[in-house]
């Protein structure tokens, strides 16, 4: 894959999404926003970043990035709201031990064995997606556990010359499975957005190494949904750790 397919644009305070990376049709995968925008809030590495959305970034099309008084970063066109924003901040997060790499494995092919309804053609979890161009972040619920998980192994063609999972795509790797919490552990209805994502990056990602992501439901009230994730090596090291905001689509008043 060349360099263009796979890395967004930042060249003269402009993100470019590319189009493989795609969330729901002409939306850019959230996960992968945030994690471009946390880079920017973020240059040094080590802190955790909240990212929120409120408005649906392009893939294809160049979008004003800049700082903000607070430090942080807003990406969208001058003098209108934002599209994002991201921010430092802290995170306070009870995470449970990860499930095991043989029950995370048979989770992710108990996905692809019968899916659930309303896949789209998404970077992060979409059916169709090979291995080279997706996250394939497969996720059903663990027997036995209230987590969803996927045992996964992050394909090298996604990787950066050190063969390292780039963060962006590790902060990728944990906003499907928060959907899938909500959606499988939940009450979150299909076509639910990320309102917001938080994250911790704690060790890097190699490519061509097992990993199991995982995530579980920490409280819902009415259209939001707050879900915990965490992505760990096979051995239930911990890589990176968040939290999510998804909210349900507003339904239509009656007829």
């Amino acid at each position: 894959m060349t360099g263009d397919e796979t890395a967004a644009d930042e060249t003269a305070d402009v993100v470019l999404v590319p189009e493989l990376y795609v969330g729901y049709p002409d939306v850019a995968f959230g996960g992968y926003v945030a994690g471009v925008l946390a880079e920017r809030a973020d240059a040094a590495g080590v802190k955790t970043v909240r990212v929120d959305f409120r408005g649906p970034v392009p893939v294809g099309v160049p979008v004003r990035i800049a700082g903000t008084a607070d430090g942080g970063v807003e990406l969208g066109d001058e003098g209108r709201p934002p599209l994002a924003t991201a921010v430092l901040t802290e995170l306070d997060l009870a995470v449970p031990a990860a499930p095991g790499w043989a029950e995370s494995v048979a989770a992710a092919e108990s996905f692809r064995t019968a899916p659930p309804p309303g896949l789209v053609d998404c970077f992060g979890c979409g059916l169709d997606r090979t291995p080279d161009r997706g996250l394939r972040q497969h996720c059903t619920p663990v027997p036995g556990r209230s987590v969803v998980a996927c045992g996964w192994t992050p394909d090298p063609a996604l990787a950066d010359p050190d063969g390292l999972f780039p963060p962006e795509l590790v902060w990728g790797a944990l906003d499907c499975p928060g959907n899938w919490a909500g959606l499988l552990l939940g009450t979150q209805r299909a076509g639910a957005m990320t309102a917001s994502l938080t994250a911790t990056l704690l060790r890097p990602v190699a490519a061509a190494a097992p990993h199991i992501s995982y995530a579980w439901v920490r409280s819902e009230s009415g259209r939001k949904h707050t879900l915990g994730m965490a992505l760990a090596t096979a051995d239930g090291e911990l890589c990176a750790v968040g939290e999510a905001l998804w909210l349900d689509p507003r339904q239509s008043p009656p007829a």
